[in-house]
């Protein structure tokens, strides 16, 4: 390899890590938080409202609390995993 080549691989690496850092923010993030919730909420409530359940846009509140409670509370779990399984 010459140092063009070399040069150039070192770009590749540099906007992959780039799209990952970008992508690991995206996860975290408050904004796709709130995004799962407007959806899921969304869904929740034109499902129900389709089966005919009785206030369908009050009902859609609680799963989607408890949807977003979730994804709030599996990064603890994850860390917790990771420490209990590389704790070697």
């Amino acid at each position: 390899m010459n140092l063009e080549e070399i040069s150039q691989e070192l770009e590749k690496i540099k906007q992959r890590n780039q799209k990952v850092e970008n992508d690991k923010a995206w996860e975290s993030s408050i904004a796709r938080k709130i995004l799962l919730m407007i959806f899921t909420y969304l869904a929740l409530g034109i499902y129900m409202q389709a089966i005919d359940i009785d206030s369908p846009r009050l009902n859609a509140i609680v799963p989607t609390v408890w949807f977003l409670l979730s994804t709030l509370t599996l990064p603890r779990f994850k860390r917790l995993r990771t420490k209990h399984i590389y704790k070697k």
